[in-house]
This record gives structure tokens, C-alpha cells and sequence, in this order.
């Protein structure tokens, strides 16, 4: 099967969720959040993370994750990450209790659309800050892509995770989950890249991208994805788009939509005229 019949079967059957008036989401991709180790690439943005997300609950929007929420290639187990970004997850199940959280899985947390995975790891967790267990998502289920849709104007914007146009990422996802585990993992940690990673090689990164905007194009659509790790928007009628990533150095990015409008966003760490830090927000 090809990447663009991938992609296709992405959109089937998936949730069309409304843009109307007092509707507003944010869209989030690639937190990568691991275990706390040294390969925890999501560890050093976890404070501007936190604090976009306490500015869009309290703004009333609804948080949509496009994938690779979670680093379940380099981790085993779902409960070690739970508990280091236990303030994390416990703002996300605030988020699902009011209904504002749409997940999509990625090619790093593709186990996630097995039902019984999670059932039994996305349900509760351990909060070791309040020293018991929570709810997280009980019943959630994840998506392999999603619509936003304005019924009045008609705009549709297609919502996924973006590894359908890599072969290896996709079909043989098994195999790079070995690779990345056994064999790029180890050489991270001596400042090796892996080269078949769309976020670390730029020749991938670029054929991935090019596969994706021939997708949008030819179909007619917006299609807004993760994987490359690369912010992207695009003037044109169609096209494709990226959210980027929160493991960028030094900061985090991401897009809002509201009433049709798509704003790319930045989180980062400044400084005030008198030394103090503060999380700013800033439209790209």
C-alpha cells in the first residue's frame, strides 16, 4: 500500500469535530514524554508545556494531540512515564473529564490504538505527588486522524500524525521500534542522530514533507500534521501544515485554531527587565 492510500485510510470514519462560534482548539504534537532518563527529550520543555497548557484550560479550548504524545519506543512501560510527568497528566485528565481532549496516535505510541492497551494503561495512574491513584482517559480511545469542520463556510481542516508517508514508520513500524530501542537509543546518548528519523535526518525530513503537501494538494484539503518536527504554515487554499514539536531547544510550539483562523504559536522562557524568568507566549 502506498503513502497516499495510507493517508486516506487515515480519514476513515474518524470523529468530525465542529469550528463554530466559542469553538477553539489547540493543537499539540510530538511531547515525546519519556521516563525522566537522559533520552527524555520532552524533561528540559516540561515548564512551558505546563504553562500553555493552564493558559488553554483556563481559556476553554480544547486540547488535540496529533501523535507521539508519548515515547513508547525508547520506554516499555506507559506507568514509569506517567509518574515522572505526573502534574502533566493530571492537567490533561482535566481536560478529558470536560470533554476538551481528542488524542490522535503517532508511529513512537501506535500501541495506543490497540483498545486493550489502552484500557489498561490510559485509564488511571499513579500521582506520586498527591500519592494516589487517578483517573487519566477512562473509555478514551485514540484516533488515527481527525476533522475539524466549519458547517457554515464549509472548511475543513484533516488532522493526523504524518508517518503514513514513510514506509518504515508506518508498515514496519515493528522494525524501527527495535532499531530506535536497541540500536539508535544507546547512541543517542553519545550524540548519534538517527538517520531514519524525520525530525533528526533533513533529506527524510524533507521527502516526508513533500509527500505530505502532494497528499493535500491533490485531494483538495488542509492538512495539518506532526512527525517532522518541523512549524509549518502555508497561505494557500490547500496545503500542508505542521504543528511542530514541544522538544525543540528552548522552546515549545504549537497551533491554534479558532473561527477558521490558524495561528502558529510559541512558547519560550524570557527574561524581565528586573532578571525575573516568566513563560511567554508569542504568535509566529
Amino acid at each position: 500500500m502506498g503513502y497516499k492510500n495510507r493517508l486516506d485510510r487515515a480519514f476513515d470514519g474518524v470523529p468530525i469535530l465542529p469550528m463554530c462560534p466559542g469553538r477553539k482548539y489547540v493543537l499539540f504534537s510530538d511531547c515525546h514524554r519519556g521516563n525522566g532518563t537522559n533520552n527524555d527529550n520532552f524533561l528540559k520543555n516540561q515548564h512551558l508545556y505546563m504553562a500553555a497548557l493552564r493558559y488553554y484550560a483556563k481559556n476553554q479550548y480544547t486540547y488535540i494531540e496529533l501523535g507521539d504524545g508519548d515515547e513508547l519506543w525508547e520506554n516499555r512501560k506507559m506507568e514509569q512515564i506517567e509518574e515522572v510527568h505526573g502534574e502533566v497528566f493530571e492537567l490533561l485528565s482535566q481536560f478529558y473529564r470536560r470533554r476538551r481532549l481528542y488524542m490522535i496516535y503517532g508511529n513512537h505510541d501506535i500501541v495506543k490504538k490497540n483498545t486493550s492497551f489502552s484500557q489498561k494503561k490510559c485509564s488511571s495512574f499513579y500521582c506520586s505527588t498527591k500519592q494516589c491513584t487517578l483517573p487519566l482517559f477512562p473509555g478514551i480511545t485514540f484516533y488515527s486522524g481527525l476533522i475539524l469542520e466549519n458547517p457554515d463556510s464549509g472548511k475543513r481542516f484533516h488532522l493526523t500524525h504524518g508517518h503514513q508517508a514513510s514506509l518504515l514508520n508506518s508498515t514496519f513500524w515493528p522494525l524501527s521500534r527495535f532499531l530506535v530501542r536497541y540500536v539508535w537509543k544507546p547512541l543517542e546518548q553519545v550524540g548519534v542522530l538517527d538517520p531514519t528519523s524525520a525530525a533528526k535526518n533533513y533529506t527524510t525530513k524533507q521527502r516526508t514533507e513533500k509527500k505530505l503537501t502532494e497528499w493535500a494538494k491533490e485531494n483538495g484539503r488542509v492538512l495539518i500534521t506532526g512527525h517532522t518536527h518541523r512549524p509549518m504554515v502555508t497561505q494557500d487554499a490547500y496545503g500542508y501544515m505542521n504543528t511542530g514539536s514541544c522538544v525543540h531547544p528552548y522552546l515549545i510550539t504549537c497551533i491554534e485554531v479558532e473561527n477558521d483562523t490558524l495561528t502558529l504559536v510559541k512558547w519560550y522562557m524570557d527574561a524581565g527587565t528586573n532578571g525575573n524568568l516568566f513563560v511567554e507566549r508569542s504568535p509566529l
